[in-house]
């Protein structure tokens, strides 16, 4: 497998990318990685080369460029229930900072990157987003239709507020498949977003499947988090995979 950390130029700056493909199989169908909140790290990495061992050739870039390269925060991974306080104190002032917009712009450049390599079949992508990419994952399958054919977010928060730019309200313009992962135990994501978003995907018609996940927290995915919860992390991998070989299927 070839793995290797490069930049790609976006009109704000140098974004710091790491990429895995299989090196002998050819070109191989892209899969975009959306980090989540605490950025880019090797737990993020071992999961992008997992997904790469499949067949797939994953981008997974610091969607927090603009404010410098990973690591952008000084934090040493695992991190235990009484580091969380101090973590989350550390991470707010990136988000405050951080727009979705952003994270349009940046996908159409990674379109455009992808394209050029020889190692990506041409044609749609397919996404998979966590916690803040798991948000930007369904944004950017509503913004780039005809370019997204499948969409995974896990344990993203806020996707079905009051704000005129919530995410369900984007969900009529999608075409690709999607896959939405919660947490029943998820105070960014309560019962009654997660009805309304139910509420807006039976509407548009789209493909989709929305799971709770029972006795999981924000971020059960995360192996070096506290949320962490093994048997949901075995779901996430079954549901991703069978997400992106439907989606390889239909090419």
């Amino acid at each position: 497998m070839k793995t290797q950390i490069i930049d790609i130029k976006t009109p704000d700056g140098a974004c710091d990318t790491f990429i895995a493909y299989p090196e002998e199989k050819g070109a191989c169908p892209a899969v975009l990685f959306l980090m989540d909140g605490f950025g880019l790290r090797d737990y993020l990495y071992e999961m992008a080369k997992t997904i790469a061992s499949r067949g797939y050739y994953v981008l997974l870039p610091n969607m927090f460029y603009r404010l410098g390269r990973a690591p952008i925060i000084d934090l040493k991974f695992p991190l235990h229930v009484q580091d969380m306080p101090e973590a989350v104190k550390k991470l707010m002032p990136l988000f405050k900072t951080y727009s979705p917009e952003f994270g349009m712009r940046d996908t159409a450049v990674f379109f455009d990157f992808l394209a050029q390599q020889e190692q990506v079949r041409p044609g749609p992508i397919s996404l998979t987003g966590y916690c803040l990419g798991g948000s930007l994952s369904i944004r950017a399958a509503a913004r780039f239709p005809d370019q997204i054919k499948a969409a995974a977010s896990f344990h993203a928060g806020n996707l079905a507020t009051e704000a005129s730019d919530s995410p369900h309200l984007l969900l009529g313009k999608v075409k690709a498949e999607l896959y939405i992962a919660h947490a029943d135990n998820d105070q960014s994501m309560p019962p009654e977003q997660i009805e309304r978003l139910k509420a807006a995907l039976v509407q548009s018609g789209i493909r989709y499947e929305a799971e709770l996940y029972k006795d999981a927290a924000h971020g059960f995915t995360m192996a070096d988090l506290p949320a962490y919860n093994e048997g949901a992390l075995k779901r996430h991998w079954e549901k991703l995979f069978g997400l992106l070989e439907r989606a390889e299927r239909k090419s």
